[in-house]
């Protein structure tokens, strides 16, 4: 099967069972996405959402970290881990929006991954979540091994997956496919523990093909 109308099989099955999915982290803006998204980094999104539900009563503006001890933010979100390098880009990162772009989040790929600890993961997520606009897919864990497990790609370099998913998936799936696979990741795929028997896409993965 070609790895074009494998991935179609896929996404028709994932769409029937998750329907329109949804970003995993909360927010209720999108300065406060792109913190959260940060924060992803090496962390799990459910980690991320307790620590952002207590920051965001403190501080969850542009301005409020720039101001902020740069000590302060390390201790709001230190068991995020990486905490310091976090911190960082985080007070940075505000301070740029604030002179560059007036505390407002801009739209445009390339601005994005100018801005301190915004790569292109994260700003697909943003562009992806806040406007649905796509300039590429997002690769994180789940989709880096799913797509292996699936023989979409064959490549550990989330850059190189993410050009050679762009050439396989349809550009209207580019933001909707990731989220497919994090929830296939999290409900079937799971990394340590797959539920390979369960999987709805198993006929399409090399695991489940020796079933």
């Amino acid at each position: 099967m070609r790895k074009k109308e494998r991935a179609l099989k896929v996404i028709d099955i994932l769409k029937e069972k998750f329907g329109n999915p949804e970003c995993a982290l909360n927010y209720e803006t999108p300065f406060e996405l792109l913190i959260a998204v940060i924060l992803s980094a090496q962390c799990t999104d459910v980690r991320v959402n307790i620590v952002t539900e207590e920051m965001y009563k403190v501080v969850n503006t542009p301005e409020q970290f720039a101001e902020m001890p740069i000590e302060d933010i390390e201790k709001l979100i230190k068991s995020t881990g990486f905490y310091r390098n976090k911190a960082k880009n985080i007070k940075l990162c505000s301070q740029q929006l604030l002179e560059r772009y007036n505390g407002e989040i801009p739209q445009k790929m390339e601005e994005l991954t100018e801005l301190a600890g915004v790569g292109r993961k994260t700003a697909n997520v943003v562009r992806g979540e806040i406007w649905r606009l796509a300039d590429g897919i997002t690769v994180d864990t789940h989709v880096r091994r799913l797509t292996n497990l699936i023989g979409l790609v064959k490549e550990e370099d989330v850059i190189k997956i993410e050009k050679e998913l762009m050439k396989i998936i349809p550009k209207e799936y580019w933001i909707d496919f990731s989220h497919y696979l994090i929830l296939q990741g999290r409900d079937k795929c799971i990394a340590r523990r797959p539920k390979c028997l369960e999987c709805e896409i198993k006929l399409y993965c090399k695991h489940g093909e020796k079933l």
